[in-house]
């Protein structure tokens, strides 16, 4: 390891303690010559005089110039006389008989004359001293630091310490197998080269977050035997021009001479975006530290046997240069978990949770579509968050079950009250979402209705696939419009009117309206995409886009996506208007019970013709 990758401790600042010694040196001086402080009344010489005339003195202590005073109350004071100048013949006028009765002592100072004078003396010259030792060290700090400012901020990773392995990430298969290559490649590289193969030079982690890109990168760290540089694309970028290209040129220089070894760039689109899309101009401090890292990656400099990884959300926005081969020669998808790698995952998590032994680990895979592995990590950790609060020692299936609702839709919000006719509203609503989706053929089986509310919803109705599904046909799309418009049809034909509550469902079908005639071709404007695809989020870019249809094209898009949403209306509408009266026993149950889970919903249509289910990937 480089000594000069090791974080240094913060060492004491030796002036400050110097500066703290000297004040209480002369705090201590102060107490010392400042006899008030300790409660002793000063007094004149003519008042002693008196004093002792008047026989109220019982001894007297001469300390130089200074007479401590004992009188017979035994109360102290003190006072002071001339130099030189003698007790007796301060005493001249006083009878004898009286200066008899006073014990009188006089005190040699002669020792402490010499130190208590040179601690006078030094005080100042100790504070001066003390002040420029404390500006000297500040101004070297200083300057370390500054030297230190175009130095990379990596990190070597500790393998001995929260070491990750690829048995610790579970799903994302080929990713794995990508990665494992790497390391292999790093530890065995005559089995590839005497193939004539090459070690590739950057691979670039892509996905969204939460499917485990770090995740990976860390398991990377703990399998390969060489050291791995970590670092953030945001800690090279400064507010000074040329500190980021610097200290990019610090982290390869570091890294070549540990190679092989691996540098770790997370999030790499916060310097890699695509240069010339910005307001900036040339000398833009992000672009400059993109050319350094170009230029470190694929020079003139050749078998450096430096792999960079780095890991992005944003692919679409990085520069081509630096996704050209020679640069990032691979390109690995971290993708969505499936089913099967949704159960893997949260076997990973389960690990040091007190899980029942009965519970389905595949049941709650099957109920958590679109979840990451960041979302099943938290909701494993959810559930055994609730089961303590409850004061379980086991996590059940039913903290499972509340901990899937509570990811995805908040936690309920049980103190909430809503008027009566409220209730009857939201529950209205919400069974028209699920009496649409049971009736049509492409929907989704309904898994749960509640009126409880849970985040900004006042209820919820849930849907679940049966199986994973990548592909959409235009039937299902169809069918998922109308059933998210089923609340607002019920409200129009159960109240006459409709509420507020119903924005976010006419937001979704407009969406998907939106989508089905611009991008997915499936209206009568035929397979053409209409806008700007390229959504790179520059302010530039903004500045020059250009609409790529005209004004006339962009009513006939309008009125398309009016034609599905208004056909899915007629469509949610007819369905509730036909079993307007099952749906009003449902409301009464569920206004009662609150909740309705797949099964008691099932039960409100035994006997009666539903459309099966059909599945558009059973179809192809």
């Amino acid at each position: 390891m480089e000594p000069s990758l090791k974080i240094p401790k913060n060492k004491p600042r030796n002036g400050l303690l110097y500066l703290l010694v000297i004040a209480l040196l002369v705090t201590s001086a102060v107490i010392i010559f400042n006899p008030e402080s300790n409660g002793i009344k000063k007094i004149s010489l003519n008042t002693f005089v008196e004093q002792v005339k008047n026989e109220e003195v019982k001894s007297v202590q001469v300390k130089n110039e200074r007479l401590d005073i004992v009188l017979y109350d035994n109360s102290q004071e003190y006072a002071f006389k001339e130099r030189g100048e003698t007790l007796n013949e301060i005493l001249t006028n006083v009878p004898e008989d009286i200066k008899s009765k006073i014990d009188i002592e006089v005190v040699s100072t002669e020792g402490e004359e010499w130190w208590m004078s040179l601690l006078l003396n030094l005080v100042p010259f100790l504070l001066i001293i003390g002040f420029f030792v404390f500006m000297m060290r500040q101004a070297q700090n200083t300057n370390n630091q500054a030297l230190s400012f175009g130095k990379s901020r990596a990190r070597l990773s500790d393998k001995e310490r929260n070491k990750t392995t690829f048995k610790d990430v579970a799903g994302a298969e080929e990713a794995k197998e990508e990665l494992i290559e790497i390391v292999d490649f790093l530890k065995n590289p005559g089995k590839y080269t005497q193939m004539g193969a090459k070690i590739p030079k950057g691979v670039l982690l892509v996905g969204a977050p939460g499917t485990g890109k770090t995740l990976l990168a860390r398991a990377v760290s703990g399998e390969a035997n060489v050291p791995f540089f970590n670092i953030s694309g945001s800690e090279f970028v400064e507010m000074f021009v040329g500190v980021g290209a610097s200290r990019v040129r610090d982290l390869f220089r570091k890294a070549k001479r540990n190679a092989p070894c691996i540098v770790f760039i997370d999030e790499i689109d916060a310097v890699g975006r695509h240069r010339g899309a910005g307001l900036g101009g040339g000398h833009d401090e992000r672009e400059q530290t993109l050319n350094q890292i170009l230029t470190e990656m694929d020079g003139f400099e050749k078998d450096t046997n430096v792999i960079v990884m780095a890991a992005t959300n944003r692919p679409d926005v990085l520069d081509p240069a630096l996704l050209r081969p020679g640069r990032f020669d691979r390109r690995v998808v971290v993708d969505m978990p499936d089913i099967k790698a949704r159960e893997e995952i949260l076997k990973v998590h389960a690990k040091g949770k007190p899980i029942i032994k009965s519970a389905d680990l595949e049941l709650i895979a099957r109920h958590t579509p679109g979840f990451s592995g960041a979302d099943l990590e938290n909701l494993m950790n959810e559930a055994a968050i609730l089961a303590a609060r409850n004061n379980k020692k086991i996590v059940t299936m039913k903290d499972l079950q509340e901990a899937i609702e509570k990811v995805a839709m908040g936690p309920q919000r049980k103190s909430m009250v809503i008027t009566k006719q409220e209730k009857e509203i939201v529950a209205y609503h919400e069974i028209g979402h699920a009496l649409v989706g049971h009736i049509l053929p492409y929907c989704d089986p309904i898994h749960k209705v509640t009126i409880i509310s849970r985040g900004h919803a006042l209820g919820v109705t849930w849907s679940l696939p049966e199986e994973d599904r990548r592909l959409n046909s235009q039937k299902k799309l169809e069918d998922k419009m109308a059933m998210a418009l089923g609340g607002y049809a019920a409200e129009q034909v159960i109240f006459g009117e409709m509420t507020d509550g119903a924005g976010s469902d006419l937001q979704a079908a407009t969406n998907i309206a939106r989508y089905m005639v611009t991008q997915a071709g499936m209206s009568k404007l035929g397979p053409v995409i209409y806008g700007d695809q390229n959504r790179e989020v520059f302010l530039g870019r903004d500045f020059g886009h250009v609409r790529n249809y005209s004004e006339e094209m962009a009513s006939k898009i309008d009125t398309e996506i009016k034609n599905f949403v208004d056909k899915a209306y007629s469509r949610a509408k007819e369905i509730i208007e036909k079993y307007r009266s099952i749906m009003d026993t449902i409301v009464k149950d569920l206004i009662k019970k609150e909740t309705l889970n797949a099964d008691e919903f099932a039960e409100y249509f035994k006997g009666i013709k539903v459309p099966k289910k059909i599945s558009y990937t059973q179809k192809i």
